[in-house]
């Protein structure tokens, strides 16, 4: 972050307020608002975000790396970035999630993904977010969903994408 001044773009309610002042009632209803949250409790997404990091990224700059050691997941809270792999890149954006596979796997990454505008993101350890899903299974349909779509589209022929 830039300096007390900045402010980070959000859903709703969150929009004006400086990181440094928001709470995790705060956090808590703006994951609520993105699909892979959608259902989990506000008291377990606050409990999930005492355990988060908050953390931006200015437009070219290198979130992770392609064969990094991966112990979280990435959520956008603000902002774009591009998820380049083989063989195709993708377009992220607020409320996407990157990092899930090498998260499950506990692999190394399969891309490099790196900020296309300014990108606000909460990082979540691969122990709180586990944590999480072993209480609410919804999240990892939500993830197995959302990884059968990716993959139809990687396997899609390069005129449909």
């Amino acid at each position: 972050m830039s300096g007390p001044e900045a402010q980070v773009m959000m859903p709703s309610d969150v929009w004006m307020r400086y990181w440094d002042r928001s709470t995790t009632g705060d956090w808590a209803r703006v994951l609520g608002t993105f699909s892979l949250f959608s259902g989990i409790s506000k008291r377990r997404l606050r409990k999930l975000v005492r355990h988060a990091t908050l953390a931006e990224f200015a437009a070219g700059d290198t979130v992770v790396m392609r064969d990094d050691a991966a112990d979280s997941l990435y959520i956008i809270l603000g902002g774009t970035a591009e998820a380049r792999g083989k063989p195709a890149a993708r377009t992220l954006q607020t409320g996407d999630y990157f990092g899930e596979l090498a998260l499950l796997e506990g692999a190394r990454r399969s891309a490099t993904v790196v900020a296309t505008h300014q990108l606000q993101l909460m990082r979540l350890t691969r122990q709180s977010f586990l944590r999480l899903a072993q209480h609410d299974p919804r999240i990892s349909l939500t993830m197995l969903r959302n990884l059968g779509a990716q993959f139809r589209w990687l396997e899609a022929p390069a005129a449909q994408q």
